[in-house]
């Protein structure tokens, strides 16, 4: 792979753009400039991913944050379970994009969950 650009397999070495993955056709073509690369270039090619989440003090924060241990943001919402009046919350893409999101809400009490199609 010769080109402007020194690079590890995963990326154009022509543009720098990211390579698709190796398909069942045997080769790469990349989809800014449509260089091609063959299948030998991918031999033992392997990719690892590693995702750091901020980490946050809440030292400061003490009096905003429940120190119950919630499992997100943390919103006014009664549980109907025990009747807490606060929710922790996240949210996923479950559905087709052009409906809502599905939001799965944790009581900070008693760790009863729901969720609700938005």
């Amino acid at each position: 792979m010769a080109g402007v650009f020194s690079s590890s397999t995963a990326f154009c070495s022509r543009c720098g753009s990211i390579l698709p993955l190796l398909k069942e056709f045997g080769f790469v073509k990349c989809y800014f400039c449509k260089e091609i690369y063959g299948a030998e270039n991918f031999n033992n090619l392997k990719f690892q991913y590693t995702i750091h989440f901020n980490s946050v003090s809440l030292e400061n924060h003490k009096d905003i944050v429940n120190m119950d241990n919630p499992e997100g943001p943390v919103v006014e919402r009664k549980c109907p379970k025990c009747g807490g009046e606060r929710m922790s919350y996240a949210t996923l893409q479950l559905r087709s994009a052009d409906e809502g999101q599905t939001v799965f809400y944790t009581c900070i009490s008693c760790k009863y969950k729901e969720t609700e199609n938005s």
